[in-house]
């Protein structure tokens, strides 16, 4: 009795398989193929407009913002001068932090871990040149970075090189996104 229920079940499988490949191949489908029916209680997915295929749920509108830019390093963090803030620019959904930081000693990036931006092939973020101004008046050059983010108010990992020429695993957050309007 087992092996009639296996066997009918293999056949059952066995059909639905071949109506989902012929499907597929362009041809269509017989009607009334119960696997592939909606069930009744679920609403039909709403047809993506433009605007809605570009920004990703939950994310912010396209613009430019101030962040807090938080790290787990008292040595790797954002210059004093800009109060732990940076630059978030966010374009068709995808988000970018520029950070200006507090000297020239850490040379690159990497938005991941220091095992993967150690291999050959890492694509390393390069430094900008920043000129930030103190309280006082006084102004430095240091270096500025363009971090992709992943998502905010969510730590991510973030490697770094400095003038040891050691890589290290720093984990950064984003938050408090606030629109600058010009």
């Amino acid at each position: 009795m087992k092996r009639i229920g296996t066997l009918f079940l293999a056949l059952v499988l066995l059909t639905l398989c071949c109506t989902l490949f012929t499907a597929c191949g362009g041809e269509t489908a017989p009607a009334a193929a119960p696997a592939a029916a909606p069930a009744a209680t679920e609403a039909p997915a709403p047809e993506p407009t433009e605007e809605s295929a570009e920004i990703p749920e939950g994310a912010l509108p396209d613009g430019v913002y101030s962040v807090q830019f938080d790290t787990d390093s008292s040595m790797f963090h954002v210059n004093e001068a800009l109060e732990g803030r940076g630059t978030l620019t966010v374009e068709k959904g995808v988000m970018t932090v520029h950070i200006s930081l507090a000297s020239k000693s850490i040379l690159s990036l990497y938005p991941g871990l220091a095992e993967d931006a150690a291999k050959e092939g890492a694509v390393l973020l390069e430094p900008t040149i920043d000129t930030v101004t103190y309280k006082d008046g006084m102004t430095e050059e240091v270096y500025g970075f363009d971090l992709p983010v992943p998502a905010l108010d969510e730590e991510f990992d973030c490697a770094l090189i400095g003038t040891k020429g050691k890589w290290y695993d720093h984990k950064v957050s984003v938050s408090d996104p606030v629109e600058i309007t010009e």
